[in-house]
């Protein structure tokens, strides 16, 4: 098992309550940054750290560069977020997350679709290949 997985796996339940609190005050129809930033400062009255980027090192064959990668929440160092205004989440973006999470080194990552009616018909959990095996 992931080292992050279970203290990842506890605070979605707290991350998602944070989603639900900022769709009930802001609705569907607003630009992603908005949401990504009343995400932020919801998760952070909770008592989160939130982080938008990080460096990472990106390996191929026998080369190595350093990147800086831009990602809408990083929580607790352990949970990754990626807050939509969509119509729909698709597999592109379900990708990209997992992509984000590899290179990353998290255990668990959420979609969180702020357009959707209900919220939590807007959520979507990825679980890094491996990572809740013990």
């Amino acid at each position: 098992m992931h080292p992050l997985f279970p203290q990842a796996s506890e605070m979605t339940h707290d991350v998602i309550g944070a989603a639900i609190e900022v769709h009930k005050d802001k609705g569907p129809g607003l630009l992603e940054s908005i949401y990504e930033w009343c995400l932020t400062m919801e998760l952070q009255l909770r008592g989160h750290q939130v982080t938008s980027r990080d460096k990472v090192l990106i390996r191929y064959k026998h080369f190595q560069r350093e990147e800086t990668l831009r990602f809408d929440l990083l929580i607790d160092k352990c949970l990754l977020v990626e807050a939509k205004a969509v119509e729909e989440v698709l597999p592109i973006h379900k990708a990209q997350l997992l992509s984000y999470m590899e290179l990353l080194g998290i255990p668990l990552g959420l979609i969180i679709n702020i357009h959707a009616l209900k919220l939590t018909d807007g959520v979507s959990r990825l679980i890094l290949p491996g990572a809740n095996l013990e």
